[in-house]
């Protein structure tokens, strides 16, 4: 029986585990990693776009791979948010974000996914152990290391197993960590869009009685659309035929970007909140969506996923140059308690912004208006709104800052 020995391995070869890996080789000469996934790693055939924030940008930056993404991203300047009722024919504005994180620097991107997948790829293709297609049928922990099983008797080790493998995670599934989970109810849908009129960098969200209803801006006159339905009338708009949809995607829209053309078939996924119980076990750590799973409305998945490997591969790193066991409960509680409270209140934001605006009673859209109007008139508060979504933190993992492990 064959076995292979390593000093990380990771489960996922989506952004999350890739840029750990990036992370992991990067700043420790010599430490061997492998990623382990279900399918070979490729490009994805994805026309869609995520939105990555200021400190996740820095990583990127920090890591060298920034410049790849760079020429193919679009820097979003502003955002403005809406709230319309049923029915409703204007579109009152209420909420203007704006402004730098720090002079030239926007408070987040959209990349192309896969541009970003392409660029990390091409970072690791020579400085990690690429272990697919590969399937896992269980993983133990012996003494000071993880032993991961493979289909044909393959058997992998390392101090470090983590598990980037997504919110159905095996590997969290096999370490018996449960999740809290609250099904919304909700389907996501997601598109590409053309449009007549220039973005000018400026995205918008659309509070509306269904859930809210984003446009954020791709280069060109083109659009990224994320918005959230209830389930049972999510199928019609899934069965629409591309110029029909157009004309529904206008109707939300308004004049705000002129006619539209709808440029790839429009997908749906389910909605839900999902947080693991623990973030760790022995020898095994979770991060991004096999950590947790928040509603899209604030565009955070991705980047609290990132944010995990900026955090991750800190204690890590620190603990192989202090010569310790870096697969450690010590180490690994680090990780744990740096996330879990960013990752909460995330959460917790999320699910409350979707409660509060997928209703069209009248006291609440009154209530929520006049704070939304408040905050929109208190400059300091908005600023650190900002700040917090941006995922910039001067007490946060050093990546984040822009600075070098």
């Amino acid at each position: 029986m064959s076995e292979q020995a390593y000093d990380v391995l990771i489960v996922g070869g989506g952004p999350v585990g890739l840029t750990l890996a990036l992370a992991l080789v990067q700043s420790a000469r010599g430490i061997r990693v492998g990623l382990v996934d279900r399918r070979p790693l490729s490009v994805p055939r994805d026309a869609r776009a995520s939105a990555i924030a200021a400190g996740v940008r820095r990583v990127f930056e920090t890591l060298g791979v920034w410049p790849g993404m760079a020429g193919a991203a679009q820097p979003i300047t502003t955002m403005r948010i809406t709230d319309s009722g049923q029915g409703d024919i204007s579109r009152p504005l209420f909420l203007t974000f704006d402004g730098d994180i720090a002079p030239g620097e926007a408070f987040a991107h959209m990349v192309p996914n896969s541009v970003s997948a392409q660029v990390l790829l091409d970072a690791v293709a020579d400085k990690i152990s690429v272990i697919a297609p590969a399937t896992i049928s269980g993983y133990a922990v012996e003494g000071g290391a993880a032993r991961l099983m493979l289909d044909a008797g393959r058997i992998l080790t390392a101090p470090l197993l983590v598990a980037a493998d997504g919110g159905q995670s095996a590997l969290r599934g096999m370490a018996g960590i449960g999740v809290i989970a609250h099904d919304y109810q909700q389907t996501g849908l997601v598109t590409t869009i053309g449009h007549e009129l220039p973005h000018n960098g400026v995205a918008y969200e659309h509070f509306r009685p269904a859930g809210p209803f984003a446009s954020l801006p791709l280069p060109g006159n083109r659009s990224s659309l994320v918005w959230t339905e209830s389930r049972e009338a999510a199928p019609r708009f899934l069965a629409m035929e591309p110029a029909q949809l157009a004309r529904e995607i206008e109707a939300v829209m308004g004049s705000t970007l002129g006619a539209v053309t709808v440029e790839e078939k429009l997908m749906g996924f389910p909605l839900r909140l999902q947080i693991a119980r623990e973030f760790v076990a022995p020898r095994l750590a979770l991060v991004g969506d096999a950590a947790h799973v928040v509603h899209p409305i604030a565009g955070q998945g991705l980047n609290l996923g990132l944010k995990d490997v900026a955090a991750l591969a800190e204690v890590v790193i620190e603990a192989i140059r202090l010569g310790l066991d870096h697969g450690s409960d010590d180490v690994l509680g680090r990780y744990q308690s740096w996330r879990r409270l960013d990752t909460s209140a995330m959460a917790a934001m999320t699910d409350g912004l979707n409660r509060l605006f997928s209703n069209d009673m009248a006291p609440v859209r009154a209530l929520r208006d006049f704070g939304l109007g408040l905050v929109d008139r208190a400059g300091p508060i908005k600023s650190a709104l900002i700040r917090t979504a941006s995922g910039v933190s001067p007490s946060g993992p050093r990546l984040l800052s822009g600075l070098p492990i």
